[in-house]
């Protein structure tokens, strides 16, 4: 539905009056959010009721989508652009002297997640929505999202995020669909007259309450839906609290409402395990309980669960999703094993995220069978019969059976109970699946080999590129029309435009005003100055040495240093942009952290530098800030160690917004430099078999210090340190250990910068790649992720 300006007008005026008796012209810019998020609610609330009747009526397949995170940044600017209100509201708003921007920086970033899993999340369900494809997203309410970072003295501190006063409006909750969840106790099991039956007695109860929030499409019918559990005791204990045990009432209370306090407990603690299993059990009993409750309401029968229902498990972490299923299905209903068992293969497919080990998840069997004691039974014969099965497949290979069953080493392996049971096992890069088949699943690639498929991520792109760089859509308008709003594909047609002058010179003055805009908004927020005219050099994702941020501050030393040695070379300024959080357990992040603002302030005390070299290190980076820093980027540093990032969206957006590249061959950036062309980029470093080969040889870092005087010397330099302060327990790891081998890939990446140095200095060429980065970045988005999906994975189709 489409709304005048004068509608708009009334409507907003009739809610700030209801809701907080004030007019438009007295109403603070937090109320006029709060009035414009309940309209937007509502209005996306109706749609959703409109699109959930068609799907029913169609008897379309149901797309449910379990994570741990949900990145979702801001809703209102995407929602009112996603319905066509952003004009109408920005207009009305004007009209009372009011800029929308101030009203839109009045909302918090739902920060339900650590970085790319989550955002991935968030993105598949505006993919979904505007698709067509019924998808609904279950997910935790966490009350704390990830941390609020601090940068003090140039280490992080994380202070609490406390989002919910002002994001609460876009949920709605409905207490009445609440489930039950059940920790601790025991089981016993009974006959009675030829029927099994399980009692579960001792345990600990805690209701999971539902609130839901909206992703409106763009452009169109389909609104899916994010179903965000909050964790309550089921009742006050009022007879402890009668008798003076105030503690004891209280604590009940607290136990059950921790679980949805926080996103990730540190679990490098027994108690923080035990929360982290509780969370991840919480969200798919809760989630299970949800989807069966619905499919039986509408069809009366679980026979037909295959045919209406798909469960995609996002990592790990929902895993215990399969044995619940189980649970209601052998329990609850009274089916037998195996057709229990033949649903949950039909219904369940998993996508990995990582080859890391440490990031497969595996439990401890006894706090398992303590927290857990139905599931854990359920594992145990669900082993016991996979193994089984792996004997036949198998004869003989007993190290095979045991490094694939689902209980080994006294733990509960999550991973392999997804690969056993999973219809479909996905990678989220065409790199990343080949490596999993080559790799962590090798052994169930030759058990199932059909069931590997490979669905390269992508990105909401509309927000990103509608919303974020509106100089850019307009030349993108006048050039090849606005079929791009709709279909990413059309981006292509720019691909005609590659050497025409005039484009390529408005596509550079776009650019410079972005980064003027930026460098304005950083120095209002900040007080930090930064020159529109350097090289905007960004690298912005999750701090962790896989990602290999000090490859970059090595590099950036390195030029310091040559800096100081030759005042008069010619070098083209650069600022270096970071933006990162460490996991609050994680010492080593930390200290990269430290290193890369120490030597930021460092080099802008040295005025024989200051003008040519500077590093701005965005403070609590999180989905706004990079909505703000996209457009105005102009290289994109993904260079972690080949063959260890699965896929990556940042270089996706970055993409879109025509930065080049800068980066090895892993991941995505495999398939974003064949899109663009590899000429279009700039890659360097190791290839993932010479990785593998390095590897398998010993790898020892000094080998690669040794014979590079620049190497040396940086590491020298950071090791002596500088004002009292050195940085030896990061050198001291790169020359020892140096897991992620950064020293191998030091030098090319040192060659790597310097072609961009003089790729830089020739402005036809550089926006030459940006051009062609941006008409072949269409392939990168979430539509076409969720299409893929769909078509091979799932079997839903779009709501006619």
């Amino acid at each position: 539905m489409k709304y005048t300006k004068r509608e708009f007008e009334k409507l907003l005026k009739d809610k700030l009056m209801s809701e907080c008796n004030v007019t438009l012209d007295t109403a603070s810019a937090d109320q006029i959010y709060r009035c414009l998020a309940m309209i937007t609610r509502q209005i996306m609330s109706d749609h959703q009721k409109q699109f959930q009747s068609k799907v029913l009526g169609e008897g379309k397949k149901q797309v449910y989508y379990l994570c741990m995170e949900f990145l979702m940044g801001r809703s209102l600017r995407t929602s009112l652009f996603n319905l066509g209100l952003n004009e109408v509201a920005e207009s009305v708003l004007a009209d009372a002297d009011i800029k929308i921007d101030t009203i839109y920086d009045q909302e918090p970033d739902a920060g339900l997640g650590n970085g790319g899993l989550g955002r991935l999340a968030a993105c598949y369900l505006d993919g979904m929505a505007t698709t067509d494809i019924c998808g609904t997203g279950y997910s935790i309410l966490y009350e704390y999202g990830i941390f609020k970072q601090k940068i003090v003295d140039g280490w992080q501190q994380e202070r609490a995020d406390n989002w919910l006063p002002g994001g609460q409006v876009w949920l709605k909750s409905h207490p009445d669909q609440a489930v039950e969840v059940r920790f601790d106790g025991e089981i016993h099991e009974n006959w009675d007259h030829g029927f099994h039956y399980i009692q579960h007695t001792n345990y600990n109860s805690v209701m999971a309450i539902p609130s839901d929030m909206y992703v409106q499409g763009y452009d169109g019918k389909g609104v899916a839906k994010l179903r965000l559990w909050q964790a309550k005791a089921p009742d006050f204990d009022m007879s402890s609290f009668s008798l003076g045990n105030y503690n004891t009432a209280m604590s009940k209370n607290a136990s059950a409402e921790l679980i949805s306090k926080v996103l990730y407990p540190n679990d490098n603690h027994v108690e923080g395990k035990i929360l982290r299993l509780r969370q991840q059990y919480f969200l798919s009993a809760a989630s299970i309980g949800d989807i069966v409750q619905n499919h039986l309401s509408t069809y009366g029968t679980l026979e037909n669960l295959p045919d209406k229902v798909a469960i995609q498990l996002n990592d790990t972490h929902p895993t215990l999703a399969i044995p619940e299923m189980m649970r209601i299905l052998l329990d609850e209903c009274g089916f037998g094993w195996d057709k229990s068992f033949n649903i949950c293969q039909k219904v369940f497919s998993y996508t990995n995220h990582t080859v890391m080990a440490e990031a497969l998840e595996k439990w401890n069997v006894d706090i398992f069978k303590m927290t857990l004691p139905r599931i854990y039974q359920i594992v145990v014969e669900m082993d016991r019969r996979a193994r089984e099965e792996l004997a036949k497949a198998f004869p003989g290979d007993q190290g095979k059976i045991d490094y694939m069953a689902l209980i080994g080493d006294n733990q509960v392996r999550m991973a392999n109970i997804c690969a056993y049971t999973a219809n479909s096992i996905n990678g989220v890069s065409k790199l990343h699946s080949e490596i999993i088949k080559e790799s962590v699943f090798h052994d169930y690639y030759l058990f199932k080999p059909n069931a590997f498929k490979n669905v390269t991520n992508g990105i909401a792109y509309r927000r990103w590129l509608l919303a974020s760089n509106p100089g850019l859509c307009k030349l993108l308008d006048e050039t090849i029309g606005d079929g791009y709003k709709h279909d990413a594909s059309d981006l292509t047609k720019l691909n005609k435009y590659a050497d025409d002058k005039t484009v390529l010179k408005k596509l550079n003055e776009i650019k410079l005003a972005n980064k003027k805009d930026f460098a304005s908004y950083l120095a209002k927020s900040t007080g930090q100055i930064i020159d529109p005219n350097s090289i905007f050099d960004c690298q912005v994702k999750r701090m962790h040495e896989y990602k290999r941020q000090h490859l970059n501050a090595l590099n950036i030393a390195a030029e310091y240093l040559y800096l100081k040695n030759n005042p008069n070379a010619e070098f083209t300024p650069k600022t270096y942009i970071f933006g990162a959080k460490a996991a609050p357990g994680y010492y080593m992040a930390k200290q990269m952290i430290r290193m890369i603002c120490k030597l930021g302030k460092m080099i802008d005390e040295d005025p024989a530098v200051r003008g040519k070299l500077r590093i701005v290190y965005l403070e609590d980076y999180c989905v706004s800030l990079s909505e703000r820093l996209m457009p105005a980027s102009e290289v994109s540093e993904q260079i972690s160690l080949a063959g260890t990032e699965a896929s990556g969206t940042g270089n996706m957006k970055f993409m879109l917004n025509g930065a080049i590249t800068l980066g090895t061959l892993d991941g995505a950036n495999v398939e974003i430099a064949d899109a663009a062309g590899h000429e279009n980029e700039i890659i360097f470093g190791m290839l993932t078999p010479e990785v593998n080969a390095l590897k398998g040889m010993g790898y020892h870092p000094n080998a690669f210090i040794n014979g590079d005087n620049t190497a040396m010397a940086v590491l020298d330099f950071l090791e002596k340190g500088w004002n009292g302060e050195n940085f030896s327990e990061v050198t001291s790891n790169l020359r020892n250990s140096d897991p992620y081998m950064v020293m191998a890939d030091f030098k090319d990446y040192r060659r790597a910068q310097h072609d961009l140095q003089e790729l830089y200095r020739d402005k036809q060429k550089w926006n030459h790649m940006s051009l062609m980065n941006i008409s072949n970045a269409g392939i990168f988005s979430a539509d076409r992720s969720i299409m893929d999906y769909a078509r091979d994975i799932w079997g839903a189709t779009p709501v006619k």
